[in-house]
């Protein structure tokens, strides 16, 4: 095959700040290490991990690059050692720690999944963030089951339109919060059995009228700040809290003695710190119990809108201005050396 160029323009934050501050740069094309490839980049997710990144509430570990990107879909243009050379070609898509938003990327084979031909580019780019949070936040930590009730927050995101789905697919019965009533029609389509409009009714309330009284089994928020207290006054009996995110702050009040009397455990995690056998653990999992899933079609991304890799300013105050319904993603121009 051609051989690479050895640098390449990726996308990164010169400094803490408003989407402003991402701008291209020149950066060296990596190279794959023991059990990793290389990936001509077909297309790379945008999440709100990568915001927090760019606003410099969160970085990545020292080994790690300072480009952008925790989720791509690509095609295999070299191995490294330990890796079977048949992958040459073929297009995977990955979990990575950093360096997505560019042409070329590294990912862990043990992260990656191949992707269904059903899929294209962009929605093979939109799902391996949002499969590793869900299957470990909502099966494993959340231990959901068939027949339980889920309570989903941001139904309209990118981890909730998959979680809907997911949960749905488990046999569970699924409520989700949403702003806008004219996602509700879709969202039942995609697995919500109710849906309620966080703007105009009282979610507490209305799960408990929905459960007759018991509440429900797990909630899946990212919204923190005062809805965690009110979580808990949804919930039944042993339920399950887990947070992902605390779009209203992180500092919470609880009260112990609710956490007591109706025996509530709280749960949380971050993808990224997670080490890279716990992450190979996650993927086994996900190939066994969900990629069947998604190469039948009965879980996929919503895509709601694609950029090029040059406009990922756009596609960052686009996910903050909240009118997001499922997910970004960036294309890069053709990655041809």
């Amino acid at each position: 095959m051609p051989s690479l160029p050895s640098s390449m323009q990726a996308v990164v934050a010169r400094e803490p700040g408003n989407a402003s501050v991402l701008a291209l740069a020149d950066r060296p094309v990596p190279e794959p290490g023991a059990g990793e490839v290389l990936l001509r980049v077909l297309g790379a997710g945008v999440n709100r991990p990568d915001i927090m990144q760019r606003q410099g509430i969160s970085k990545p570990a020292p080994s790690v690059t300072d480009v952008l990107g925790l989720e791509v879909c690509g095609e295999v243009v070299s191995c490294g050692p330990g890796v079977d050379g048949a992958l040459a070609g073929r297009r995977l898509m990955s979990l990575v720690p950093g360096g997505g938003y560019a042409p070329w990327c590294v990912a862990a084979v043990d992260h990656s999944f191949a992707v269904p031909e059903r899929l294209s580019d962009a929605e093979a780019a939109a799902l391996p963030e949002g499969l590793f949070t869900v299957w470990h936040n909502l099966f494993e930590l959340g231990r959901l089951r068939m027949g339980d009730t889920l309570l989903v927050h941001g139904g309209a995101g990118g981890i909730g339109t998959l979680a809907i789905q997911m949960a749905r697919a488990a046999g569970a019965t699924v409520i989700t919060t949403a702003s806008d009533e004219t996602r509700f029609e879709e969202l039942k389509a995609l697995g919500a059995d109710a849906t309620i409009c966080w703007r105009t009714t009282d979610f507490v309330q209305a799960c408990l009228e929905r459960t007759e009284g018991r509440g429900v089994d797990v909630v899946l928020d990212v919204v923190g700040g005062d809805y965690v207290h009110r979580n808990l006054q949804a919930m039944a009996f042993g339920g399950r809290h887990v947070s992902l995110s605390f779009m209203q702050g992180s500092a919470v009040q609880i009260e112990m003695l609710q956490l007591m009397q109706k025996q509530l455990s709280l749960h949380s995690s971050t993808m990224r710190p997670q080490s890279r056998s716990e992450k190979a653990r996650m993927a086994q999992g996900i190939a066994r119990h969900v990629i069947p899933l998604v190469q039948s079609g009965r879980i996929g991304p919503r895509i709601h809108h694609t950029f090029a890799l040059k406009d990922a300013a756009a596609s960052h105050e686009m996910l903050e201005s909240g009118q997001v319904f499922g997910k970004l993603v960036l294309i890069p121009e053709a990655a041809n050396p």
